[in-house]
């Protein structure tokens, strides 16, 4: 590719930041490494741009900091890059028979914009109507921040949630919406401290208005 397109067409897209995948972008080779073996590398360029800025590395309250960002990436805010990480979810069958919605609303979730780097902080609202499999309440916690601790966009993060519940309920009755202010917008750029963004993503009984309106009204009540 003539290297003047492939510039604009980069720029292009970091303008405009393009989704190209409901999965997250990952090369073949990504857990060759241990995360021993990660941190180790992360550690040695973080060390670098911050002497790039620079920063004193000598001092005392900056010489470990490469060290803890390294950690932080790897062991949290970037755990869900890796599938070993994912939580194992067990689900039960609907022995009450229950079979309205369940809502679980304001999971706080803190993920990170895959643009700039700098965090999304936000609330996800869950309901999903059994298909004859419930599963525990703590589990729907843990799948939004399994792939909250990921570089995202907002999406991309409300569609694998959403696949996951589909697929671990085995019912396409499932609604997921997510509320998130981006620091990649209020800290930067623009600087509006007073936007958020919200997304939407629905199937199965959720395609009719009234009950998403049941669901509305549900997580209304817990604001």
């Amino acid at each position: 590719m003539n290297k003047t397109i492939e510039k604009e067409l980069f720029e292009l897209i970091g303008d405009n930041h393009q989704m190209t995948s409901a999965e997250t972008p990952m090369r073949p080779d990504a857990f060759i490494k241990t995360d021993q073996q990660k941190m180790s590398t992360i550690e040695k360029h973080f060390h670098i741009i911050m002497e790039e800025m620079g920063l004193d590395m000598t001092d005392d309250s900056l010489k470990g900091t490469s060290h803890r960002v390294a950690k932080m990436f790897i062991q949290e805010i970037f755990s869900g890059l890796n599938p070993a990480n994912k939580p194992k979810i067990s689900v039960f069958e609907n022995s009450y028979h229950y079979d309205k919605m369940l809502v679980e609303a304001n999971i706080s979730f803190n993920s990170t914009c895959e643009h700039h780097f700098l965090p999304i902080i936000g609330k996800a609202h869950i309901g999903y109507v059994s298909s004859g499999k419930v599963i525990g309440l703590s589990k729907l916690n843990r799948i939004v921040d399994y792939y909250s601790r990921r570089p995202q966009v907002q999406e991309r993060l409300i569609m694998q949630i959403f696949n996951e519940l589909k697929s671990v309920l085995d019912t396409q009755d499932v609604i997921v919406v997510m509320e998130a202010k981006h620091l990649c917008v209020s800290s930067r750029g623009i600087k509006d401290e007073s936007s958020f963004t919200s997304t939407i993503q629905y199937g199965g009984i959720f395609n009719e208005k009234e009950n998403r309106n049941d669901f509305f009204n549900l997580i209304q009540q817990e604001k």
